[in-house]
This record gives C-alpha cells, sequence and structure tokens, in this order.
C-alpha cells in the first residue's frame, strides 16, 4: 500500500480524458456511471504507458526501464509504487507548460489514487490487460531499438502490435462487461469478437496518420513487405516520389481494417447495457471509423500529408446525434449509409 500517495482527484482525471483524447472523450461522455470512471481511468493508465512509447526524445533502452517500472506500479502484488515511476520519469519530463499527454504522466500518482478508489472487481478487470499492454509495448522498443522506432516488418507483426496496443483494450473493456450474470454464451462471442472491434479502430488509425507517425514518433507501421511490393522503403515511406506506391498500401491496410467490421459489429450488439454501459459509446467510433475508411479510399494519398485523412466535424456531430438514436437493429443500416457519403449530407 503507498501510503505517501497524494489525494484521489476523480473531476481531474475526467478532465484530463477530455485533454488527451476529444475522441475517447466521446465514448466517456456517452457512458454512465460506474462504467464511465471506470473506462475513463483504465484509459489513463494506458495511455501513460503510451505516451512513455510514443517518447522520441528518450532513448529506446530508456523507454523500456520506464515502462518496466511503470508495470511494477501497477501490479498490485509489487512493492514498487506510482511514486517511484514518478520519480524515473521525472529527468524525461518536459519542462512546463507541458502537453495534456505529459501533464497525466507527471499525475500519474494521482490517476493511480483515484483508480484505486475503484471496487475491487473493476481493479481486478483493469489492472491485467493494462500490465500486458505495457509487456508488449516494452518488447516491440526492444524489439526495434536500433532503428530508434517502430518499423513493422510484416503483417503478422503488425497484428501482434494491433493486440498489444489495442486488443488489450478490447479486453479490458469486455471485463468490465460482463460480471456475474452475463451468460456464458453471450461473453464467450464477445471476447471473440472484441479483438476485432479492437483492430478495426487500430488499423483505421494506422491507414490515415501515416503522416503523423512517421515524424511526431518515428514509427512506421506499414509493414516492409508491403512497401516492398510496391517498390519503397520504409525510410522513404513520405517522399514525393513514393506517394502514388505507399497510397496503395495504404488502401491495402484500408482493406485489412475493413474485414473486421462485420465481428465489430457483432460486439455492439451483444454487449450487455447495464452497470452505465450505453451503445452510443462504442458506436460511434465504430461509425466514425467507418467515415473514414471511405475517406481513406477516396484519397488515400492525404494520409501521407500533413492534413492526414479524417471524417469533417460537421459529420462527427450527425454521426453523434444518430448513434444516440438509433438501437442496435439499425446499427447495420447507419453503417451501410455512412460507408456511402458523408452522414452530415444525408441529414441536411
Amino acid at each position: 500500500m503507498d501510503s505517501g500517495r497524494p489525494p484521489p482527484d476523480a473531476e481531474w482525471c475526467y478532465e484530463a480524458v477530455q485533454g488527451v483524447s476529444r475522441t475517447f472523450a466521446l465514448t466517456v461522455e456517452a457512458l454512465e456511471e460506474p462504467m464511465a470512471s471506470q473506462i475513463g481511468l483504465g484509459y489513463l493508465l494506458c495511455r501513460i504507458a503510451d505516451t512513455v512509447e510514443d517518447a522520441s526524445h528518450i532513448p529506446p533502452d530508456e523507454q523500456v526501464s520506464l515502462l518496466i517500472t511503470y508495470d511494477a506500479a501497477v501490479d498490485p502484488d509489487s512493492p514498487t509504487t506510482m511514486r517511484d515511476f514518478r520519480a524515473a520519469v521525472d529527468p524525461w519530463l518536459p519542462a512546463p507548460p507541458r502537453s495534456d499527454d505529459w501533464t497525466v504522466v507527471a499525475r500519474a500518482p494521482t490517476v493511480w489514487a483515484t483508480f484505486a478508489e475503484q471496487p475491487a472487481d473493476a481493479r481486478a478487470a483493469i489492472v491485467p490487460p493494462v500490465r500486458e499492454m505495457v509487456d508488449g509495448m516494452a518488447d516491440f522498443l526492444s524489439r526495434h531499438a536500433k532503428a530508434g522506432g517502430l518499423r513493422i516488418e510484416d503483417y503478422p507483426e503488425l497484428e501482434e502490435y494491433c493486440h498489444y496496443a489495442a486488443g488489450t483494450v478490447g479486453t479490458l473493456i469486455t471485463n468490465l462487461l460482463t460480471p456475474n450474470g452475463v451468460s456464458p454464451d453471450r461473453t464467450e462471442e464477445l471476447y471473440d469478437t472484441a479483438g476485432s472491434f479492437a483492430r478495426l479502430l487500430q488499423l483505421v488509425n494506422i491507414a490515415k496518420d501515416v503522416h503523423a507517425d512517421y515524424h511526431e514518433e518515428n514509427n512506421v507501421y506499414l509493414p516492409a513487405t508491403w512497401l516492398a511490393e510496391a517498390g519503397v522503403e520504409q525510410e522513404h515511406v513520405l517522399a514525393e516520389r513514393n506517394r502514388e506506391s505507399v497510397a496503395w498500401v495504404v488502401q491495402r491496410t484500408a482493406t485489412r481494417a475493413r474485414s473486421f467490421l462485420d465481428d465489430a459489429q457483432s460486439y455492439l450488439e451483444t454487449m450487455p447495457l447495464s452497470h452505465g454501459n450505453t451503445l452510443s459509446a462504442w458506436s460511434v467510433p465504430y461509425l466514425l471509423s467507418v467515415g473514414t475508411l471511405r475517406e481513406l479510399d477516396n484519397r488515400p494519398r492525404d494520409a501521407l500529408t500533413e492534413s492526414g485523412v479524417k471524417v469533417d466535424r460537421e459529420e462527427v456531430f450527425a454521426v453523434m446525434t444518430a448513434a444516440g438514436d438509433t438501437g442496435v437493429d439499425a446499427l447495420g443500416d447507419l453503417r451501410a449509409t455512412i460507408a456511402r457519403k458523408p452522414y452530415s449530407l444525408v441529414v441536411e
């Protein structure tokens, strides 16, 4: 027990989610209690590790060491505390004023103290997938240390990365959604399809954020084998002369993401709407991924530019409104409509 930890601050943690990811904040806002707090805190615990993993100013061996310390701090059976992690990361914290992400890292003990206030069953649902994510991140950093950033070799390695980066979050969510009282068949279906939901969202992000991933994090997630088939080396993924070839790989990645849509929809249709869970919380990111895949098909080259590929603000608001009014039975029709054209144009 960490007797010197700071007091919990649920209000600050809620605001922190808003700062680090407006997209995920939409999910938390659509949830009710206790699910909203539990999902939000689980996300912050994951985000701390993700920020360390993406920190290009920290040498890979130091990143691995920090993640090992963080994993121990999250382990309820370890004597390592979150204050120990905070002390270890302190030399690498950017000077104030810090970004929202680094502010969360700096206040990791506050996040942990707030998380410790959650019921034991919620903590038990969240800690194992968070630790699996952290261990996976450390492994990938060690594996690619010589490159100074991640360079995914082939699709099996990309699948493995997607599991650690997103599949673990899918497990975390499913752990919280399947307390006692959910039938074994329904539970099995949720765990079978959770990975597809996670892979869909992660692959969409990889396809649309090629420019940002390379320039901001020195990471190339498009598999080297796929790029080689297009005659492109990973280090030249953003070269103007390679735009058409890399756009083909972007579309290939989007096509693979699209293959998970059906199972992801099954996940949404199967999840119990209890303990503060709502359909709209998860259908919004699902439907926005459908819209993003549409845009990637129409303009894959934009993923290689600073502007990137994203659904415009008007469509985001239209999808949010529709998701709040749509039941499970209408989800497929809404998906099909968004796949054809921006939903903001449909409801004009």
